[in-house]
């Protein structure tokens, strides 16, 4: 009886461990309570990239005198695939790889670099000579193309939009379905291009709640997230998902006839 309550026992405690060994690779930013976020302070602002399309409003007392700022498109493709008419939508402006936008009346202007604040004031005071001086004119700036793309080892790969103009990679990696059992935690990569076209690769680790410290937590538009595939997954690439699962229940069951072979003995 001694000898079987000890397999028993040692059995459990394989288990054991082998659960918290999943555990430790499969946990995210597991070490948070022992470091400090003192570097994570301060609020984000994504800045605007050469081929960002800009959606920039103007607004005055007198709309007539905003009008000429406003750029609206009033033909519209219909469904019935005829042009149809009406109030129209806000014109967008693509930055060029120089880093400008062709603004009416005023010109072209350099925003590449700023942020959604920096830009309203910029374009506000390129504007102001040209209103009465009584206007005090409302610019209102948005990158109407921001996105970033999550692919690989998670439950839906997509290209996600942000509206808000901020995104963690936790956000990101949550809207596409989180990461599945076969992706590689500690080793994400993300892909960067900065404002030059120079692209840059970074190995970040989830497991890490340093990660909250770096200056990759949120991500850029046009950020790229590709999750790799652990070994179990690069070894079972070849095998179909039926064959995988017949073979780990042959282990299971071949664990288990052992098991009770020794406590029977």
């Amino acid at each position: 009886m001694k000898k079987i309550l000890l397999s028993i026992v040692a059995f459990a405690m394989i288990l054991f461990v082998a659960g918290c060994g999943s555990s430790k690779q499969v946990a995210y930013l597991q070490n948070i309570d022992s470091i400090s976020l003192a570097a994570s302070r301060g609020l984000y602002d994504a800045r605007i990239m050469p081929k960002d399309e800009l959606t920039i409003t103007v607004q005055t007392t007198d709309p007539n005198a905003a009008a000429p700022f406003n750029l609206v498109v009033r033909n519209q493709l219909g469904a019935s695939r005829q042009i149809s008419t009406g109030g129209g939508s806000l014109q967008g402006f693509l930055v060029d790889n120089e880093g400008y936008i062709n603004f009416p009346v005023v010109g072209k202007v350099h925003v590449v670099g700023l942020t959604k604040t920096e830009c309203e004031d910029l374009i506000k005071s390129k504007i102001q000579p040209y209103l009465a001086r009584t206007e005090n004119p409302v610019v209102s700036v948005r990158m109407s193309s921001y996105h970033v793309t999550v692919t690989g080892e998670v439950g839906s790969p997509k290209v996600i939009p942000v509206s808000t103009e901020k995104i963690s990679i936790l956000e990101a990696l949550t809207q596409a379905g989180d990461l599945t059992i076969y992706g590689k935690r500690d080793n994400v990569m993300l892909i960067r291009e900065d404002a030059r076209g120079e692209k840059h690769a970074t190995r970040l680790n989830l497991n890490d709640a340093n990660l909250i410290n770096s200056p990759y937590y949120y991500l850029q538009q046009n950020d790229i997230i590709y999750v790799e595939p652990n070994a179990v997954k690069a070894k079972n690439s070849g095998i179909g998902s039926s064959t995988t699962i017949w073979f780990s229940f042959v282990g299971i069951v071949t664990s288990i006839a052992s098991l009770l072979v020794n406590i029977l003995r």
